[in-house]
């Protein structure tokens, strides 16, 4: 009975070690001294396991504070909108780069994103490309994204990895076909956006025309930040409508940012675009509606407040505007990156519990959970497949092991890196809500990686279906090349089909446009030596009866000896599909 009081009062964690000790020796007659000693280190360790343990599911504080400064972002936009060239800016005033180069430049370097020999050729970004920067004390993961619709997986992955987003448009065209397909994709994926207005300093720059473009045509609520000083040629600054302060680049390369008192004959648009963004968000906040109504003008931190509430929970889009090749309004953009958009512990993932009928279960995107990452992206380098690879839950370390769920396999991380458009860091490890990439990892973009203790998988992204066909025939038939290459390209791109007709016997690529099969043709060339002619794939032709004909042949030969005699007649009608579904055809012998 005084035993099982003792456990009992034990587990209840009542007594300390001296009490317990005292009562011990209370019921000394009944047990030896070496029982006694071992059953109280063994309650007093589970008791001290399981608190450690507890503190064990806290997140550290460290690593709380990396991920308030941490933000992952995707400049996004229709083709030749300027993304390369904000990207450019990005790197350049966030110290990545020492030089600026453009992305048509007449040094015939290129801008660092475009890092292909073909995109600096055709001005195009083909590839998506990611880095990293530092702006304040927040740390950057950027992936800059082709703009052309043949090229629309590198922005529906990148898009599936990312927390934020920045929707880049021109003053002049505004919201064009790419940039609703963009739209449309950030929506499917739930990702915040702050819009640009780039080329502030062509003719025909028209910003309220372009905020009216959004709200309208990608039915998104908007407001611009800022007010233009000046336009096209005349285009010096912008006012920020919350501060009520005019902004300035000036210095080398627009890197020193000067603010100064609005221009007097601007007050009054200032004031106006300022009411105008109080309203729009009184639309989509409650707070703000709450201040509206009470006809109460919001402070600068709760507008600050509201503009990220609403931003966050996509019901809202702040708008800014700039010339990035002016070198304009990129520093302000950088700070409404870090401003508005959201942390990776603002954002909710998901996973599926396999072993649990694949029942949804949240990521916790801290990183003493267990491991869990999705592979985004692949690419084949001068040392073998590389796997991007976005850390959700947990950390990722060199030398460890990882599980890959769709196979079953362990396997080793033997090396880890950043990128850096097409040059790496190595690293030791990575923390959760980071992006990285990996070497020798044999996998499919898409595929989930565990530390092996969860069985869970995360979504896929959406793959759209290929909507043009050519035939591809090697001028070298003997080319071990030419499979190689195919293979390699249908693996770092699922928007990249080959198949063998089986009539025809061709080689047929499929692919999201003419764009797109020229130049994965033109990259065989390059790449593999592999010289190749495209045509119009063959197609087999069937003729049928669409009503009854009757036939009457007689067959004659007569060449020497025994002859040929034939007679054949019947006729030939169409049958209903339906009622003879199980045998397309019937033969009646008369």
């Amino acid at each position: 009975m005084a035993a099982r009081l003792l456990f009992s009062r034990l587990g209840a964690g009542a007594y300390t070690a001296k009490t317990t000790a005292s009562i011990f020796s209370s019921v000394g007659a009944t047990a030896g001294t070496s029982t006694q000693t071992s059953l109280t280190a063994a309650l007093l360790s589970k008791r001290w396991s399981s608190t450690a343990q507890h503190v064990a599911d806290e997140p550290d504080a460290n690593d709380i504070r990396r991920l308030d400064k941490l933000r992952n972002i995707g400049i996004s936009a229709h083709i030749d909108s300027g993304k390369t060239t904000v990207t450019e800016r990005i790197l350049y005033y966030t110290g990545r780069i020492n030089e600026i180069h453009e992305v048509r430049g007449k040094d015939n370097v290129g801008a660092t994103m475009d890092w292909m020999d073909l995109e600096r050729e055709k001005g195009i970004t083909i590839q998506s490309a990611a880095t990293y920067a530092q702006w304040g004390e927040t740390n950057l993961n950027i992936i800059d994204t082709p703009g052309h619709v043949d090229f629309t997986i590198e922005v529906e992955r990148a898009l599936r990895v990312l927390d934020g987003a920045v929707l880049v448009l021109c003053s002049v065209s505004g919201v064009q076909s790419q940039t609703i397909t963009v739209d449309r994709q950030m929506r499917r994926y739930n990702v915040p956006r702050i819009s640009f207005i780039n080329k502030m300093d062509r003719a025909g720059a028209n910003p309220k025309r372009i905020i009216e473009q959004i709200r309208s045509k990608l039915k998104m609520p908007a407001a611009a930040l800022q007010v233009p000083i000046g336009a096209e040629d005349e285009f010096q600054g912008v006012i920020d409508v919350v501060t009520r302060k005019a902004v300035y680049n000036r210095g080398v390369r627009g890197g020193d940012v000067v603010f100064e008192d609005i221009p007097e004959h601007l007050v009054e648009a200032a004031n106006n675009a300022r009411n105008e963004l109080f309203a729009t968000l009184a639309d989509v906040d409650d707070e703000m509606g709450e201040l509206f109504i009470e006809e109460t003008q919001p402070t600068d931190d709760q507008l600050y407040a509201a503009i990220r509430r609403a931003t966050i929970a996509r019901k809202f889009t702040p708008v800014l505007m700039g010339s990035a090749i002016k070198d304009k309004g990129i520093q302000s953009l950088l700070d409404a990156v870090v401003r508005y958009l959201p942390k990776s512990t603002e954002v909710k993932n998901t996973m599926l519990d396999i072993d649990n009928n694949e029942a949804v279960v949240d990521i916790v995107p801290y990183s003493h959970k267990p491991f869990v990452g999705l592979a985004f992206k692949l690419e084949e380098g001068k040392y073998g497949q590389l796997t991007y690879i976005r850390v959700y839950q947990g950390r990722l370390e060199k030398g460890q092991f990882a599980h890959h769920v769709k196979s079953g396999k362990r396997v080793k991380i033997s090396r880890l890196v950043r990128m850096h458009s097409n040059s790496m860091e190595d690293v030791d490890s990575i923390g959760a809500g980071e992006i990285c990439a990996l070497f020798g990892i044999d996998c499919a973009s898409g595929d989930t990686f565990t530390d092996g203790t969860i069985n869970s998988s995360m979504s896929t992204m959406f793959v759209p279906d290929p909507v043009i066909s050519l035939s591809l025939t090697p001028k070298d038939k003997n080319s071990s090349n030419f499979s190689k290459a195919l293979n390699r390209f249908q693996r770092e791109d699922p928007t990249f089909r080959v198949h063998v007709d089986s009539e025809s016997k061709q080689t047929i690529i499929s692919g999201m446009g003419e764009l797109h099969l020229d130049i994965y043709v033109e990259r065989m060339r390059r790449e593999y030596n592999v010289d190749c002619v495209t045509g119009k794939p063959q197609v087999a032709f069937r003729e049928t009866s669409t009503r009854r004909a009757e036939f009457n042949y007689t067959h004659k030969k007569q060449s020497g000896g025994a002859g040929q005699f034939g007679r054949v007649a019947g006729y030939i009608e169409p049958i209903d599909p339906e009622e003879h579904a199980e045998q397309p055809f019937e033969f009646v012998n008369n």
